[in-house]
């Protein structure tokens, strides 16, 4: 499913994202594999995949929103900017939430949204 909009409430254990228009709402979450071992750098691996599949998540999908705390956009942001540059344009604002409900989510982004496409004079689609 294809949907114009999406919004992603992502931490470093887990993404759950909301595509949507007016009247329909996806919804889908993507969780960090747990790999236990002492080789050197795994956690940054584990943290590159989880990443990755949230960037595979967000394939086809025109504006995104991201959320979640400022440490997890940050590394989020990191990982897009080197390894993911054509889902970097996908992305067309970041903000700073803690722990919404997913209504609480979707009503963040569909105001975000009204004002961003407002503001890009792109008409919202309905």
């Amino acid at each position: 499913m294809s949907l114009f909009h999406a919004v992603v409430l992502i931490d470093h254990h887990s993404a759950q994202v909301l595509q949507f228009d007016a009247e329909q709402v996806h919804a889908q979450k993507v969780k960090a594999h747990t790999h236990h071992t002492r080789q050197h750098g795994s956690s940054v691996r584990t943290e590159h995949e989880f990443f990755g599949e949230v960037c595979d998540a967000l394939v086809g999908i025109a504006e995104v929103l991201v959320t979640g705390s400022h440490t997890a956009q940050s590394d989020f942001r990191h990982y897009v900017d080197k390894h993911r540059a054509a889902v970097g344009a996908q992305i067309v604002g970041w903000e700073t939430v803690d722990h919404p409900s997913e209504g609480q989510l979707l009503a963040l982004a569909r105001k975000y949204f009204v004002k961003h496409d407002r503001m890009a004079g792109t008409p919202t689609p309905t």
